[in-house]
């Protein structure tokens, strides 16, 4: 049995009896974990990320029920995005003094076309559509392309990379009809993580498909990178 699947047996061992809990409870007993490890199992080295994973009731294959959003949480997610902006004349320098950490149009399109993919978000102004739409290939599988429904696609390119540097954070349901995303790290406090938590549910809850009917929100868990999931109270 390898190092982690003895880690993570341990652990459900462990929270074997434990229920559904309210938002505070879970966090708090998801940030214990570690030091419930018996001697002789390594501890984490790194600062875990913690992931929320909801079950939605909606029936993804229809296109008016799929769940997609995007929402800047409290509290940041603890790292800040590598963001790439596609933008000329004012923009350009708007998004620099932004803090984007690359600005262009054609050459930065021609890097992204070599293989160059350094980058976790991608933002266009609208003008700049015809030089980014070839890479829709190279892009589009990855999670990449700018569109005007992400909010990667806008004249506003300066808010927009402020909002990913500051923890902006994607989701789209998957075929089953689930959400996953990263809430924030392990190391943050119980409040702060607590309050991104009930941010995500909150702003799920909103976006709910007029044509979703019966229970919307089935099941919720939360997760670090090396822990077991623990169910959240819906």
């Amino acid at each position: 049995m390898s190092r982690c699947s003895k880690r993570i047996r341990v652990l459900r061992e462990q929270i074997a009896d434990v229920g559904a809990l309210e938002v505070g409870a879970a966090v708090q007993l998801l940030k214990s974990l570690e030091g419930k490890l018996p001697a002789g199992i390594r501890r984490c080295r790194f600062d875990q990320s913690v992931m929320i994973a909801v079950r939605l009731g909606i029936d993804p294959r229809q296109a008016d029920q799929i769940v997609r959003g995007s929402i800047v949480l409290p509290n940041g997610i603890g790292r800040s995005k590598r963001v790439v902006v596609f933008a000329q004349g004012d923009n350009a320098a708007l998004a620099t003094a932004a803090g984007a950490d690359a600005v262009g149009g054609k050459d930065l399109a021609d890097k992204i076309k070599g293989g160059w993919l350094d980058f976790d978000v991608a933002i266009a102004s609208p003008d700049m559509m015809g030089v980014v739409g070839p890479l829709g290939k190279v892009l589009g599988p990855r999670g990449l392309m700018p569109s005007p429904r992400a909010g990667t696609v806008t004249s506003d390119v300066a808010s927009a990379v402020k909002e990913y540097k500051a923890g902006k954070i994607e989701f789209r349901c998957d075929a089953g009809g689930n959400v996953h995303c990263v809430v924030g790290k392990l190391s943050f406090d119980e409040a702060k993580l607590a309050e991104n938590v009930d941010a995500m549910l909150k702003y799920l809850r909103s976006i709910k498909p007029s044509s979703s009917k019966g229970q919307y929100v089935r099941n919720i868990c939360i997760s670090a990178t090396m822990t077991p999931g623990l169910s959240i109270a819906g």
